[in-house]
């Protein structure tokens, strides 16, 4: 049986922080921990470090999957991986793909305070069958997404499977943080795949 060998981190400037409830993977940090899934490895990168086309997908204020949607011209829809409810918060770690060829374009962990919204809301975000972004513009929800740091991501063994890799190569991501009339109300941690 061969071993995976994982390559080398790319030698400009970087720091790794440890996770926790509040470290730089949270809550795809989390999502892992309850899996019983090894993290990748990670460390805070600098937008101007990010590659295109990572950079123009990961460095904006818009949502991502409007963002998404312009890139790769129509609809992503939403795989859920996995859901649970812990102190108050919705967590689940889903799949974004291209509506016509099933192609992922975004995997993604979030956080939510379900209350912050509406009963119908709610129900529809629980319901895991289309983006928070969509569900949010389309229910006339003011949310704001704002990054907070952006990634360069070793994959685990288990992402590079949700990302078809054969190999594992340097991903980018960003942690972005949610707020809802000035309120913080979610975290989400957000990785494209190989382009």
């Amino acid at each position: 049986m061969s071993r995976l060998t994982l390559p080398a981190r790319p030698r400009t400037a970087r720091r790794r922080d440890a996770t926790s409830s509040n470290g730089i993977l949270y809550p795809l940090d989390v999502v892992y921990a309850r899996a019983g899934l090894a993290e990748p490895r990670v460390a805070r990168i600098s937008p101007e470090e990010i590659p295109l086309p990572y950079r123009s997908l990961l460095v904006h204020e818009s949502d991502m999957t409007v963002t998404l949607e312009q890139h790769f011209g129509g609809p992503v829809l939403l795989r859920p991986l996995s859901t649970f409810s812990a102190r108050g918060s919705y967590f689940r770690r889903v799949l974004l793909v291209q509506e016509y060829s099933g192609r992922p374009v975004e995997m993604g962990a979030i956080r939510i305070q379900l209350d912050a919204f509406r009963p119908r809301i709610r129900a529809e975000i629980l319901r895991n069958e289309v983006p928070l972004g969509r569900i949010l513009r389309r229910r006339g929800v003011d949310f704001k997404s704002r990054a907070k740091v952006f990634l360069a991501i070793t994959p685990n063994p288990e992402m590079m499977g949700v990302f078809w890799m054969r190999e594992p190569r340097t991903l980018y991501g960003r942690r972005t943080e949610v707020f809802h009339h000035g309120a913080k109300i979610g975290d989400i941690v957000e990785v494209l795949p190989l382009a």
